[in-house]
């Protein structure tokens, strides 16, 4: 259980942070980007929550969303060392995959499908859920990269999870533009 009672601590004041396992890296590690970038989704998926209290089902899928961010966040932050630890470090499992792309089939089952690109917008929620979408995308670039890098390991149900939620924001998007029905579509070339 986490326990917080001093916010500060003072430790980070050299630029340095602490991962869960204990090493401490710089701020701009690739590997805190990439935790620190979700968390930012995690934050943008809360802005667009603002929008989406009259559809309870959506708001129920970005409220276990957000939970399951953290559970990546912590996943990212104790980074497998090989080393045996006091406790077991959280990970993202596939069991949270299977069940957004679950939950992306639902909401993508009754849309129409798509002659265009969408642009970003649309109702207040959907612009809130595709900017989400976009943060996602780039915590999947850091995640991806950081994983190229000898000895960063990140496992393959984090990076599934990721990849599938820049999708799964993208159909919330839709479905929350009416059903796709107030979706801005993109026309090439129209003000050339």
């Amino acid at each position: 259980m986490v326990r917080l009672n001093k916010i500060y601590t003072r430790t980070g004041d050299d630029g340095t942070t602490a991962l869960v396992t204990g090493p401490r890296r710089l701020k701009h590690d690739l590997r805190v980007d990439a935790y620190g970038t979700i968390d930012e989704t995690n934050s943008t998926i809360g802005v667009a929550r603002l929008h989406t209290g009259g559809m309870p089902e959506l708001d129920a899928m970005l409220m276990r969303i957000q939970n399951d961010l953290f559970d990546l966040g912590a996943d990212l932050a104790a980074p497998e060392t090989g080393e045996t630890l006091s406790y077991e470090p959280l990970r993202v499992i596939e069991a949270q995959v299977t069940r957004i792309e679950g939950e992306i089939d639902h909401l993508n089952a009754n849309l129409d499908p798509l002659k265009s690109f969408i642009l970003p917008g649309g109702s207040p929620a959907a612009a809130h859920l595709h900017l989400a979408r976009t943060v996602a995308r780039r915590a999947e670039r850091i995640m991806v990269e950081l994983s190229r890098f000898e000895g960063e390991t990140i496992d393959e149900p984090a990076l599934k999870y990721i990849n599938r939620l820049s999708d799964f924001l993208f159909v919330a998007a839709r479905f929350a533009n009416d059903g796709g029905k107030a979706d801005i579509l993109w026309v090439p070339g129209k003000n050339r």
